[in-house]
C-alpha cells in the first residue's frame, strides 16, 4: 500500500505505434487547433462587436464557442507535446486538471444546448412573453448555471479520485480522464461509483428535457409555416449540434465501456477523440452562416 501511494506520474499508451507518422500528425493536429481558434474566435468576436446580436440566443452561442475553446485547451497542447517527445507521461496533478476541463467541458456543452432549447422554446411557442421570460439577468443566471454545474460535478468527482491509492501507472489513453484513473486504484469506492452515477443521471435529465422541448417545438410549428419557418432557420443549427455532441460522446463511451483491445490503436484514438475535435470545429461552422444571415438581415 506504501508504494501506491507513492505514484506521481503515470503513462499514456495512446500513442504507441505511431512512431512514423509523428511529424504528419502534428501537422495536422497543429492546423486543427489553429482551424478550431480561428473558427470559435471568429463567432465570439462578431457577436461581441455586433450590439445587434446581444441577443440570448447568440449569448449563448458565444458561450458554447468559449467552452470549446476552454475544452480543446485540456487537451491539444499535451497532445501536440507529446507527439514530439519519445516519452508520453503527465503528472498525476496534471492529469487531474486534464480530466476536470475534458469532463467540465461536456458537462457545459449539454447545459448550454439545454438553454438554446428552452430559449427556442420560449421564443416560438410562447413569443408573446419571451422578452419578460428571457432578460439578461435570468439570461445570465442561466449561463452561469450552464458553468458552474458541470463544474462542481467534476470538481467533487476529481477530488474523490485524488484520495485514492493507486496501484498501476498506465492508462491506456491519449489523455487522462477520471474513470481510467479509478480504475487503477487498489481497491474499489463506493463514492466513485455513486458521484459518476449522479452525474450521468443529471445530464440525462438534460437530454430528456431538451428532448421534449424539440419534440413539442416540432409538433407545434407543423401547425403554421411561420412558425415552421422560424424553427428552419433558428432551431435546425442547435439540433445539428447537438447530434454531433451526442454521437461524438456515443462513439467515446461505447470503446470505454465495450470497447476491444482487437481494434486498431489508430481506431481507438480516434473514437477517444473524436468530441475533441468534430464539435469545436462544426459547431461554428453550423452557426456562422445563420450569423452572417442575421447581421445582414439588421444592416439591410
Amino acid at each position: 500500500m506504501d508504494n501506491a501511494s507513492a505514484i506521481t506520474v503515470f503513462t499514456l499508451s495512446g500513442l504507441n505505434g505511431t512512431e512514423k507518422y509523428r511529424i504528419p500528425l502534428f501537422v495536422v493536429t497543429f492546423l486543427c487547433y489553429s482551424l478550431i481558434w480561428v473558427a470559435n474566435v471568429t463567432i465570439i468576436v462578431t457577436i461581441i462587436m455586433d450590439k445587434n446580436l446581444h441577443e440570448p440566443m447568440y449569448i449563448l452561442l458565444c458561450n458554447l464557442c468559449i467552452n470549446g475553446l476552454f475544452g480543446t485547451a485540456g487537451f491539444y497542447p499535451k497532445f501536440l507535446s507529446d507527439l514530439l517527445s519519445s516519452t508520453h507521461v503527465i503528472s498525476f496533478s496534471g492529469c487531474l486538471l486534464q480530466g476536470f476541463v475534458v469532463h467540465a467541458y461536456i458537462g457545459v456543452d449539454f447545459s448550454i444546448l439545454l438553454i438554446m432549447s428552452l430559449d427556442r422554446y420560449v421564443a416560438i411557442c410562447r413569443p408573446l412573453v419571451y422578452h419578460s421570460v428571457m432578460t439578461r439577468q435570468r439570461v445570465g443566471l442561466l449561463v452561469l448555471y450552464a458553468w458552474l454545474l458541470p463544474a462542481t460535478l467534476v470538481m467533487v468527482g476529481s477530488i474523490t479520485t485524488f484520495i485514492l491509492k493507486l496501484c498501476d501507472s498506465h492508462i491506456p489513453r491519449l489523455y487522462c480522464i477520471n474513470y481510467f484513473v479509478n480504475k487503477l486504484a487498489c481497491t474499489a469506492s463506493v463514492a466513485n461509483f455513486i458521484i459518476p452515477a449522479c452525474t450521468y443521471t443529471i445530464y440525462v435529465c438534460h437530454f430528456v428535457i431538451i428532448f421534449w422541448s424539440y419534440f413539442y417545438l416540432i409538433r407545434t410549428c407543423r401547425q403554421s409555416k411561420e412558425k415552421m419557418s422560424k424553427f428552419m432557420q433558428t432551431c435546425l443549427p442547435h439540433l445539428f449540434c447537438l447530434k454531433i455532441l451526442g454521437v461524438s460522446l456515443l462513439f467515446d463511451l461505447m470503446y470505454i465501456r465495450f470497447g476491444s483491445v482487437d481494434l486498431p490503436q489508430g481506431l481507438r484514438s480516434f473514437m477517444a477523440i473524436e468530441f475533441l475535435v468534430v464539435p469545436p470545429i462544426l459547431n461554428p461552422v453550423i452557426y456562422v452562416l445563420e450569423t452572417q444571415r442575421q447581421i445582414k438581415f439588421f444592416h439591410s
